[in-house]
C-alpha cells in the first residue's frame, strides 16, 4: 500500500467492474426460485437491457482509448485495455450463467402452463400452422439483402437480430443474404391449441426463409445481433444548432463502429468468417448465446397474459398520507409541505399540480426541468394546454438525456408550436435536477408552489422507479428555485443560495462540507453518523472525505444500489464503513443524506448521485427537509433500508457482495413501505383523521 492510503490503487474497485457486480446481483434476482416464474424471466430481461447500455456507452468508450493508445489508469490502477480484458471475462461468465438461468426458467414454465418449443420440437400440424403464418404475417415485412453484391455493402442496424441465410444459386456460387427480424411483430408466435405453446419468431423466419429465395438452395442459417458505440457526445458550445445537432447524433449512432457481436451457438463457419470481417472485433468482444436473451424477446414473454400467479401480487400505489382528504392542491401546499414516496404513493398529484395550474385561471407562469419524460406524457400536454390557455411557461428540454433525444426533441417542438418557452439548458452542462414552479395570484399576493424531487417527470417510471419528493410553498426555496430558473434562462449569474445546493458551483464542497463537520464533531461517547442513499458512489473527493470521517470514529452507512468504487473494511481506514446495496421489485433511484450533527440532525435529498460527473459536470439540486415529521420519516425509512435482511447484500472489501445475515426477524425494505403506505390509509379511514387545509388564519 502507498503512503497515502487513501489514493492508494488499493483503496479502490474499477467502476465498470462494479457496475458488473450490480448487474449480477440484478442476475441473482433472475436465478431466484422463492420469486413467482415470470418475475424471474423479467429480472433475466433487464440483464439484457443492462448488457445493451453498458456496451453502448461504456465498453464503446473503453475501445475508444484503447485504439487511441490511452494508457492512463483509472483510480483503481486500470488502464483501458486492461478494463476491457477484465470486462469481457466478468461479461462471459454472467452470460453463460443468464443462458443456464433462462433455460431453467423455460423449463419451469413448460410444468405452468407456457410451453416454448424450438424449431426441432414442431409437430407437423404445427409447422404447417407457422408456415401459413409466415406468409401472412412475416413474409411481406422483410426486406433480404444480398450483403455481398451490394457496394458498399449496408450498413446493418444495432441492437436488431438479423438472420443470416448461406444460399448456393443453380449456378453452384454460395453467396450471404441477410434479413432483420422484424421488431414491430412479436417475437413469440402463439400456436394453435387451448394450452399456450410458443414459437420463437427467428426460427419461424429460418424454417421458411427459402421462399424469400426462389431456386436456391438454402445451406444454413444463422442469427446475429451487432452493437454499435452509442458514446456521441454533443457539446452545447460545440455548435449553432443543438437541436439539428442531437438529431445528427441519433442518426450517427447506426453508422459508429460495433463493439460486441452476439451470435447463436453452432454458427456455420463460413457465415462467421463473413460476419468477422465485417465487424472486425477480437474473438473475446464475440459473445454465444441464445437469441431471445434480447430483452425485448424476454420482457414480452414475461409479460404474457394471464398467468398472474406466476407473478407478482400487485402493490397499487397509495393516496400520499400528506394529501389525504384535500381535493385542492393549492389549498393543500398552502397549509402544510407535501412529501411523496412513490411508487408506494402515486404519482398523480405530480401530475394533478400541472395539470390544475394549466386550467387555474389564478395560475400566471409554470416552469419545469424535462429530463426524461414518457412516450405520452401528461404533464407535457398540461404544459402545452397552459401555454395555450395564455399562461407563461418555461420548459427546459435536456436533450442531451442519453437514448431519450429523439423523444425530446419531439416534445420540445411540440412545446414550442403550442406557444411555451424552451430552452436547452447551460452550456457545456447537462441540466439533471428536477425542478416544477408554479407562480399563483393568491386574493392580492402571489404565491410560489414547489415541487423538487429525486427522480424524473416520468409518469410510468414513477410505478417502477423509487423516489422521493417534497411539494412545499416555503419562501426561501420558493425564491432559490425562482433563481435557479433565471440562471437556466440566462438572466442571472450564480447567486448565493438560501437553502438549495447546487452542481456544478458548490454541490461537491457542501458535501465535503458535511462529511467534515460531522468528524469534528463527533466523540467517543457520542461517535458521528453519516447515511446516504445513492445510486453511485464514484467520486474520488467524495470517497476520501468518507475514508477521512471513517478513521475519525464517524460511523457510515451506504446504500448504494448501483456502481461503488469505495472499499470498506479495509483495517485502518474504512473499517467504520458498511456498504449495501437492495435489488428488488422496484429500481431504487432515490438519493438521501442524513448527518447526525452531534444530535442537531440533517436531512437532504438530491438529484444528484455521488459522481463526479453529477457533481462537476450536470445542473444538479439538493434539498433540505425542515419538518421535523418529515426529518423522522426519511430517518425512519433510512434506517428500514439498512434493516433490510431478504434483498440485501453487503459489499465486501473483496469487491463480491454477500447476502446479509438474517438476524432477528424478517425485513423487507420495499415490503415495509407497501404496507405503511397502505397503513397510513387505513388508519385515516379507521379514525376519520383528515389532513384539511386551512383556508383562513381563524380557522
Amino acid at each position: 500500500m502507498s503512503k497515502d492510503p487513501l489514493r492508494s490503487h488499493e483503496m479502490y474497485f474499477n467502476r465498470e467492474l462494479s457496475w458488473l457486480e450490480f448487474n449480477d446481483r440484478v442476475l441473482r434476482q433472475g436465478l431466484a426460485d422463492d420469486l413467482p416464474l415470470l418475475e424471474r424471466v423479467k429480472f433475466l430481461a433487464i440483464v439484457s437491457s443492462n448488457l445493451d447500455e453498458f456496451f453502448l456507452v461504456r465498453v464503446a468508450g473503453l475501445m475508444s482509448a484503447r485504439a487511441e493508445s490511452v494508457r492512463r489508469r483509472d483510480p483503481a490502477g486500470m488502464a483501458p485495455a486492461a478494463q476491457l480484458k477484465a470486462v469481457g471475462e466478468r461479461v462471459h461468465r454472467m452470460v453463460r450463467e443468464q443462458c443456464e438461468g433462462l433455460a431453467a426458467a423455460l423449463a419451469q414454465l413448460a410444468s405452468a402452463g407456457i410451453t416454448t418449443l424450438v424449431a426441432a420440437q414442431w409437430s407437423n400440424p404445427q409447422r404447417l400452422f407457422l408456415q401459413t403464418y409466415f406468409s401472412k404475417e412475416v413474409l411481406p415485412v422483410l426486406t433480404p439483402l444480398a450483403v455481398q453484391d451490394l457496394h458498399p455493402a449496408p450498413r446493418l442496424p444495432g441492437l436488431q437480430w438479423h438472420l443470416a441465410v448461406l444460399l448456393k444459386n443453380a449456378a453452384g456460387a454460395e453467396k450471404i443474404a441477410v434479413t432483420p427480424v422484424p421488431q414491430q411483430i412479436p417475437r413469440w408466435v402463439r400456436l394453435p391449441g387451448e394450452e399456450v405453446v410458443l414459437a420463437r419468431l427467428e426460427e419461424v423466419m429460418a424454417a421458411n426463409v427459402g421462399t424469400l429465395f426462389p431456386g436456391t438452395e438454402i445451406l444454413a442459417t444463422a442469427l446475429f445481433r451487432i452493437t454499435r458505440d452509442a458514446d456521441v457526445a454533443i457539446e452545447r458550445d460545440e455548435t449553432d444548432d443543438l437541436l439539428e445537432a442531437i438529431e445528427e447524433a441519433v442518426l450517427t449512432r447506426q453508422r459508429r463502429p460495433p463493439v460486441r457481436l452476439q451470435v447463436t451457438p453452432g454458427m456455420d463457419a463460413r457465415i462467421r468468417a463473413w460476419l468477422d470481417a465485417q465487424v472486425k472485433l477480437q474473438p473475446e468482444e464475440v459473445y454465444e448465446m441464445d437469441s431471445i436473451l434480447d430483452a425485448a424477446a424476454l420482457m414480452e414473454l414475461a409479460n404474457w397474459p394471464g398467468f398472474e400467479r406466476l407473478k407478482n401480487v400487485e402493490w397499487p400505489p397509495q393516496p400520499p398520507r400528506d394529501l389525504l382528504g384535500c381535493d385542492d392542491l393549492f389549498e393543500a401546499v398552502t397549509d402544510h409541505d407535501v412529501l411523496l414516496f412513490h411508487p408506494y404513493e402515486t404519482f398523480d398529484p405530480v401530475v394533478r399540480l400541472v395539470e390544475q395550474a394549466a386550467e387555474d385561471p389564478s395560475v400566471l407562469a409554470i416552469k419545469q426541468t424535462l429530463y426524461r419524460t414518457s412516450g405520452n406524457s401528461p404533464i407535457v400536454r398540461a404544459l402545452g394546454r397552459a401555454a395555450q390557455n395564455g399562461k407563461e411557461v418555461t420548459v427546459l428540454v435536456e436533450l442531451r438525456a442519453r437514448f431519450d433525444e429523439a423523444r425530446n426533441i419531439t416534445w420540445a417542438r411540440r412545446l414550442e408550436d403550442l406557444g411555451a418557452h424552451v430552452i436547452y439548458g447551460i452550456a457545456g452542462y447537462k441540466t439533471h435536477a428536477k425542478a416544477l414552479l408554479v407562480v399563483r395570484r393568491q386574493g392580492n399576493r402571489i404565491q410560489r408552489y414547489v415541487h423538487l424531487a429525486t427522480g424524473n417527470y416520468n409518469d410510468r417510471t414513477a410505478r417502477l422507479y423509487s423516489d422521493l419528493g417534497l411539494m412545499t410553498c416555503d419562501r426561501d426555496i420558493a425564491n432559490d428555485v425562482a433563481a435557479f430558473f433565471n440562471l437556466l434562462t440566462g438572466f442571472s449569474e450564480t447567486v448565493g443560495w438560501s437553502k438549495l445546493v447546487i452542481a456544478p458551483t458548490g454541490l461537491q464542497r457542501k458535501f465535503v462540507d458535511l462529511i467534515e463537520r460531522e468528524m469534528q464533531v463527533s466523540t467517543p461517547d457520542r461517535p458521528g453518523l453519516i447515511m446516504a442513499k445513492v445510486n453511485s458512489l464514484e467520486d474520488p473527493v467524495i470517497c476520501q472525505a468518507l475514508y477521512r470521517a471513517g478513521q475519525a470514529g464517524v460511523k457510515i452507512m451506504l446504500n448504494v444500489r448501483g456502481i461503488c468504487v469505495l472499499r470498506p473494511g479495509v483495517e485502518g481506514v474504512s473499517e467504520n464503513i458498511e456498504v449495501r446495496s437492495i435489488v428488488d421489485r422496484y429500481l431504487e433511484h432515490a438519493r438521501v443524506f442524513y448527518f447526525r450533527n452531534g444530535g442537531n440532525e440533517e436531512v437532504y435529498l438530491a438529484s444528484a448521485d455521488w459522481m463526479r460527473r453529477n457533481l462537476l459536470k450536470r445542473l444538479e439540486i439538493m434539498f433540505p427537509i425542515l419538518d421535523a415529521n418529515f426529518k423522522k420519516r426519511l430517518i425512519d425509512i433510512l434506517n428500514t433500508y439498512f434493516a433490510d435482511n431478504v434483498k440485501a447484500r453487503r459489499l465486501l472489501s473483496d469487491g463480491t457482495y454477500a447476502l446479509v445475515e438474517r438476524a432477528g426477524p424478517r425485513v423487507r425494505a420495499q415490503a415495509k413501505f407497501h404496507k405503511d403506505a397502505v397503513d397510513a390509509v387505513h388508519l385515516a379511514e379507521q379514525t376519520g383523521l383528515q389532513f384539511r387545509p386551512l383556508k383562513n388564519p381563524k380557522e
